[in-house]
This record gives C-alpha cells, sequence and structure tokens, in this order.
C-alpha cells in the first residue's frame, strides 16, 4: 500500500508535534497531514514567512535531521514528534557524546545542550579545548558554534556517589538501540548492569544465551571498568572445559558469577557499555 492510501486511513485525526527555538521551552501544536512538508510543519508553529526558516526533527537519539520546506515527514509513529525551528539559513555543527548534531543558530546555551543531548544531571559538560584546560559549561553559559571547525562536547561524572542509579544518556541509548534488556543492581555500594538472554555464539557453547554482569565503579564513565560476569557458568562444548581465563567465581548480589578475565586499556569520555559488549563479543567468539 501506498503512503497516500496510508495517509489516508489517518484523515481527520490530528497529529500531536512540539516545536522548541531555543532547546529549553518547547510548544505544543497539532497538524492534520500525516506526512506534512516541511513548510507545513512551520506553518502549524504560526510561522508565515517560512522561506526564511531553518527546520530540524529531533529524532528519538537526540540527533538531528534536516528538513527542507518541500521534504515530507512521516507522522504517523507512536507519540509526539519534535522540531526545531531557526530564522536562518545556515546551521551549525557540533558533538557531544560522540554524537554529531546541528543547530540553527550560532549560539547554544549549556541548558539547551544538556537537554538535547539527554546529559543526565549527574554529568557535567565541557566544551573540549585543544591543547588548553577543557571549559566547563553550566546551564546558563552560552557557546559560540560559529568558529573554526566543529565544536566538540564530552560529559564528565559531577560527583562520585556509592551505588548506581541510572546509567549515563550515551549507554542507554546503545542498549536501547540494540534492542538489550538490562537491569541495574547494586549490592554493598557497587554497581552493576546486568545484560539479560546476551546470544552466544550458535553451537561453541553449552548454553545459548547467559547474563552478562558488568561491574561499573565509582567515578564511571571515567574510571576504568576491567572485567565481565556470566550467568550461568558455561563450557565449551568441544572440551567439555572452561574458557582460559574464565573458571573464576565472583559472588554479587547473592549468586556465584563467572569471572572472565579479559583486559584492556580504558579511554575515559570514550569507552562505555558498548566498549564492554564489544568485549564480552569478542571474548566468546574466540573462547578456547
Amino acid at each position: 500500500m501506498s503512503d497516500l492510501n496510508n495517509a489516508a486511513g489517518y484523515a481527520n485525526k490530528p497529529f500531536r508535534i512540539r516545536f522548541t527555538t531555543d532547546g529549553v521551552a518547547y510548544r505544543d501544536a497539532s497538524i492534520d497531514d500525516p506526512i506534512p512538508v516541511g513548510s507545513q510543519l512551520l506553518t502549524a508553529a504560526g510561522i508565515r514567512d517560512v522561506e526564511n526558516y531553518s527546520l530540524f526533527a529531533i529524532l528519538p537519539n537526540g540527533e538531528f535531521e534536516d528538513i527542507r520546506l518541500d521534504e515530507t515527514f512521516d507522522l504517523r509513529a507512536k507519540g509526539t514528534e519534535t522540531f526545531a525551528y531557526f530564522e536562518s539559513d545556515r546551521s551549525f555543527n557540533f558533538t557531544i557524546e560522540n554524537r554529531q548534531m546541528s543547530w540553527g543558530k550560532n549560539l547554544i546555551s549549556g541548558k539547551a545542550l544538556r537537554n538535547l543531548a539527554g546529559v543526565d544531571a549527574r554529568y557535567s559538560i565541557y566544551l573540549e579545548v585543544r591543547g588548553g584546560h577543557d571549559r566547563l559549561i553550566e546551564d546558563h553559559d552560552l557557546v559560540d558554534l560559529a568558529g573554526k571547525g566543529i565544536e566538540r562536547f564530552i560529559t564528565v561524572i559531577s560527583e562520585t556517589t556509592e551505588g548506581l542509579e541510572a546509567l549515563p544518556s550515551a549507554d542507554r541509548r546503545f542498549l536501547e538501540a540494540h534492542g538489550l534488556t538490562y537491569e541495574i543492581v547494586n549490592d554493598a555500594g557497587v554497581g552493576a548492569v546486568v545484560i539479560k538472554d546476551f546470544a552466544l555464539p550458535q553451537e561453541k557453547f553449552d548454553h545459548d544465551k547467559v547474563d552478562v554482569m558488568i561491574q561499573l565503579p565509582a567515578g564511571y564513565p571515567d574510571a576504568s571498568v576491567d572485567m565481565f560476569y556470566t550467568l550461568p557458568w558455561i563450557r565449551l562444548k568441544a572440551t567439555n572445559n572452561y574458557a582460559a581465563c574464565a573458571d573464576v567465581p565472583q559472588l554479587f548480589a547473592g549468586a556465584s558469577w563467572q569471572r572472565w578475565s579479559r583486559h584492556a586499556d580504558w579511554r575515559p569520555g570514550i569507552d562505555g557499555i558498548r566498549t564492554m559488549v564489544t568485549r564480552a563479543q569478542t571474548a566468546f567468539e574466540k573462547a578456547k
């Protein structure tokens, strides 16, 4: 069935949308067309001289998608679609938490950065200063994005606390984007992420799936994460033995986990749960 036929089924149904011009304040609106073009969206925002404006869709992962005035955008996904518009014909690119984003003004506030990138309140935002000291960006600070090159922002945990209540936004996005179910577990002030039903290489072990536990030390993600752990314990089918350096128990949260000693350098500001998942996948594939 074509988009036009699909669109007919949504006739008379208003679609909720919302707009921002600063990344902090948002305004609700609605539109009847399920697949409007950019100019229609701007009109729904109350803009008359639409040709003087640029429009971006803010995607669920926080990234921006440029929408031309004559380009369609499908509103039929569940939820309220969010857009940013600017009276400008130029966009300014920047990166935060290794994601590239765009902004329609040369100035952006620290609060807008935090909201747009979904940065956890426990983390501070810094502007990377090449060859110098990184600059702390408070919510009320303004950053000029019009300089040479692409401005780069990093996030650093603001303070060390016992236990773990929530993962950094970059970790949550990675796990959700890859369809990985997880839970956060605390034991005596030590936090961990347990990834449920992690698939193993076919026919290699005596189980098809395991739970993978990654302990996160105080100061994570800047503090180094080292080993990972599995339940149930698994053996190689070919030998009926445990894999090398994977035969030591680790008690955590009332269970005896199988410890996998796989070490590597840690890069603060870059490495995270993605790193550990890749390390686990590699260890399972190469296990002997």
